[in-house]
């Protein structure tokens, strides 16, 4: 790049950066009822120019394929009508969720007579960077333009048509609602160095979201000045007790990888107990190879079944997004959680028991961002969970943890309310 390239993107990103911090101050306190009616007008708009998003998104597709982009890059770059469908509802969901803007909580009396409570206020302006995603456009604006935030949204170049055609659609929304457009911006250019920019705009941006694959989160975790709401890696588990009820385990256990692969909330090593094992595996490894499954076990998973490659050391660390799983054979609850501390992101982990005190154990004692019981993995995301959409999930323990939904996009103030009180 050479210095006029620069120059030229460093003030587009700045003129961007001046624009959302002065929709951030409107949208700070605007009317819950106005939002609302911009999120409407934007699934309206979505819903009319169905057939135009599936036309750019085929352009990203073709592109995508020549680029040598693999499946699961792929499955998750394509805009289906199911999955318009569903950005759609996420937005009416979202509409219809509590504003959590101006909310105040624990608001009490103190000695002096003074009353001191919190407020609920926006975060100011976000910075979202995604890859492949373009549903990643339509949550993000949901969820900013409902929690009175400001957005800038850098999708990844394989995704360009696709996401410019869903900002079309935000900004006839906005429009429509009076709001102004600016409150929800996509970054036109695919210059990387717009990346760069834009984790280092402090005087603009209040927190960075990135969303996509390891290589990028770390560089935005390492190089940005901004706090940043992120997760790493989706090394999800499914422990199987020897309590287990042997159908709730097949069902959680193949609907946690084989519903979709390359998502970050797949299952990608399968934990059983050895009393169960025989029983259980044999039935497991029928399904998945019929699905195309290819399993890796360790050496007692091996002894049970016929086609099972053995797992290596790098196996239990490795985030497939593919149809590839790691099983072991685990004594019990104890065993199958020390291996959850050693190998788990932090993401996702569920344990299919009919023993309600092992169950306890395990929500109580794993720590991650999700825990479930008898659940598949799969619903660890913001629609599932009644968020109406996410931004992201976040296997941080500051400031906000699972899927971010609209308190995660929030923070607090202290208030005080007094009567001319003044301090003795």
């Amino acid at each position: 790049m050479n210095l006029s390239e620069k120059i030229n993107v460093q003030n587009y990103m700045q003129t961007l950066g001046q624009q959302a911090k002065a929709a951030a101050r409107i949208l700070s306190h605007t009317d819950t009822n106005l939002k609302n009616r911009a999120l409407i007008a934007i699934a309206n708009a979505l819903q009319e120019s169905k057939a135009n998003l599936i036309t750019e998104n085929q352009k990203d597709l073709v592109a995508g394929k020549e680029n040598g982009l693999d499946d699961a890059a792929l499955d998750r770059l394509t805009l289906s009508p199911k999955g318009i469908q569903i950005m759609i509802d996420g937005l009416i969901q979202v509409a219809s969720l509590p504003d959590p803007i101006g909310e105040i909580t624990d608001l009490s009396y103190r000695p002096s007579g003074i009353q001191v409570g919190q407020m609920r206020v926006p975060l100011g302006v976000i910075g979202i960077i995604y890859e492949s995603r373009p549903n990643v456009t339509i949550d993000a604006a949901a969820l900013c333009l409902k929690s009175g935030n400001a957005c800038i949204l850098r999708g990844g170049s394989e995704a360009i048509h696709s996401n410019r055609a869903i900002a079309a659609c935000v900004t006839q929304g906005l429009i429509e609602a009076e709001l102004p457009p600016t409150a929800v911006q996509i970054v036109e250019t695919t210059d990387r160095a717009a990346v760069g920019e834009l984790i280092t705009m402090n005087e603009f941006v209040d927190v960075i979201v990135p969303r996509g694959g390891k290589s990028l989160i770390e560089r935005i975790s390492k190089e940005a000045t901004i706090p940043v709401i992120k997760h790493l890696d989706g090394i999800c588990h499914v422990y199987i007790d020897d309590k287990a009820d042997i159908d709730k385990a097949i069902r959680v256990a193949v609907n946690s990888k084989t519903h979709r692969y390359g998502v970050c909330n797949a299952v990608e090593t399968l934990l059983i107990a050895e009393n169960i094992a025989p029983e259980v595996l044999p039935q497991l490894a029928e399904i998945y190879h019929s699905k195309g499954v290819e399993l890796r076990g360790c050496a007692k998973t091996c002894s049970l079944l016929k086609n099972c490659i053995r797992a290596t050391e790098e196996d239990w660390q490795t985030e497939y997004l593919a149809p590839i799983l790691s099983i072991k054979i685990v004594s019990g609850i104890d065993e199958a959680m020390n291996h959850i501390h050693q190998y788990s992101s932090q993401h996702t982990e569920s344990i299919v028991t009919e023993d309600y005190t092992l169950a306890r154990r395990f929500l109580r004692e794993v720590d991650s961002s999700s825990v479930m019981v008898n659940a598949s993995t799969r619903f660890a995301d913001g629609f599932e969970y009644g968020l109406g959409a996410e931004i992201g999930i976040s296997t941080d323990k500051l400031h906000a943890r699972g899927p971010v939904g609209l308190n995660g996009l929030t923070s607090l103030k202290y208030i005080v309310l007094g009567d001319g009180h003044i301090r003795a």
